[in-house]
């Protein structure tokens, strides 16, 4: 008789989201930050977030018996980093109502697939380049005033990303933390075990922050989130309609919205960690590791006031190098797309040079214009391949 719970579920739900929290956290903080959150609203933000992906974590693998995970938007997070600069929080708060309701609208209407096979891969594939350049950047600039701590992680993460792929980011941030408590860099004088308190959050809506953020939040999201949550269920064996599983992210998105649940999707790599056969060797027994990290997402959004409190200790050179390291494969991967395809280079191209730009015109962000730019010379590229 099988136990009803195995250390393999627990542990594999526990990585998952330590994987999750561990390689992007800093970015949601990030995110917060440039919207001018206060500390009670970035506890507010990761309360929503671990409560949301905690309740639909549980609800999809208990519901359908499969271990499918949801996550935060990763790419969404470091879009909002460049583009809730000077944006007032209310109008934060309109952006991620309007972009759950689009993939609310998605979901409920069957148009996942159509919206996606629209958008040329390589072009969203490009802005998503664009918008994670930064953070690349970042990762390199922070080694002026902290080489040795910069260095350590690189190290780390060079020597380790063949052998330990998804243990690497936490290794590499055990590391940092490491250098930065040697070096009198951690400041836990703050740091307090404090349950998280929601934060209701007004919302208003400006047309120039719903085209220019809201609209590359929502693609980035689908493209860079959705679709690959849905690759990873398939290649395990998993076959769940995805337009049910979206239209509920999308729900989840428009009741968190106001408390900063800035957009939740399937997730991918925290996902296939569950899905292993070193989790289970009955591919049906697995759901429970998704069971289980919703559990621990739950958790982490009760006690996400002592999560903000605990990245306030660190180093910003830290949380800038993290964030950096764990995005790097995603914005290679993302280059390698966008270039692949030498009929659509051109187009690709524009995108990712426009939006890395940071370019605002009219109020709105550069995400969208590259978008936009390179939609219309992907188009012009068609029409005239058709002539020949």
């Amino acid at each position: 008789m099988r136990s009803a719970v195995q250390f393999s579920h627990l542990s594999a739900g526990f990585i998952a989201v330590l994987v999750g929290y561990t390689s992007s956290a800093a970015i949601i903080f990030q995110a917060a930050a440039a919207a001018g959150a206060s500390q009670a609203q970035i506890s507010s933000w990761m309360w929503a977030l671990g409560l949301g992906m905690g309740a639909t974590c549980i609800g999809f693998s208990l519901r359908y018996r499969e271990p499918i995970l949801t996550a935060w938007s990763t790419p969404g997070a470091a879009l909002l980093v460049t583009a809730l600069a000077g944006v007032p929080m209310s109008e934060a708060i309109g952006v991620f109502i309007f972009s759950s309701a689009l993939i609310f609208l998605c979901g409920i209407t069957g148009w996942f697939d159509h919206i996606m096979q629209r958008v040329p891969p390589g072009l969203a594939a490009a802005m998503l380049g664009g918008v994670l350049l930064t953070f690349g950047l970042d990762l390199f600039s922070s080694a002026e005033t902290q080489p040795w701590l910069v260095a350590a992680m690189l190290a780390t993460y060079f020597a380790l990303r063949h052998r330990l792929p998804r243990y690497v980011i936490p290794l590499s941030l055990c590391v940092g933390l490491a250098v930065a408590a040697v070096t009198g860099l951690l400041q836990f004088e703050q740091f307090s075990w404090q349950l998280a308190k929601p934060v209701l959050m007004t919302p208003s809506f400006s047309l120039a922050s719903l085209i220019g953020i809201g609209i590359p939040l929502f693609v980035v999201t689908m493209a860079s989130q959705n679709v690959p949550g849905i690759a990873v269920l398939r290649a395990h064996g998993y076959h769940t309609q995805g337009s049910p599983l979206i239209s509920w992210t999308g729900i989840t998105g428009l009741l968190l919205a106001p408390f900063g649940g800035f957009a939740f999707n399937l997730a991918a790599i925290s996902a296939a960690v569950c899905m292993g056969k070193e989790v289970d060797a009955d591919p049906k027994q697995r759901y429970k590791a998704g069971v289980w990290a919703g559990i621990f997402y739950l958790l982490m959004g009760l006690f996400g006031a002592t999560v903000v409190s605990l990245f306030a200790a660190l180093p910003n050179e830290l949380i800038m190098a993290i964030a950096g390291l764990a995005l790097l494969g995603t914005i290679g991967s993302s280059l390698t797309v966008a270039l692949a395809d030498e009929k659509e280079r051109d187009a690709a191209l524009l995108t990712f040079m426009i939006t890395a730009s940071g370019v605002a015109l009219f109020g709105i962000g550069s995400a969208f214009w590259g978008l936009l730019v390179g939609g219309i010379v992907h188009g012009l590229n068609v029409k005239r391949s058709a002539k020949l």
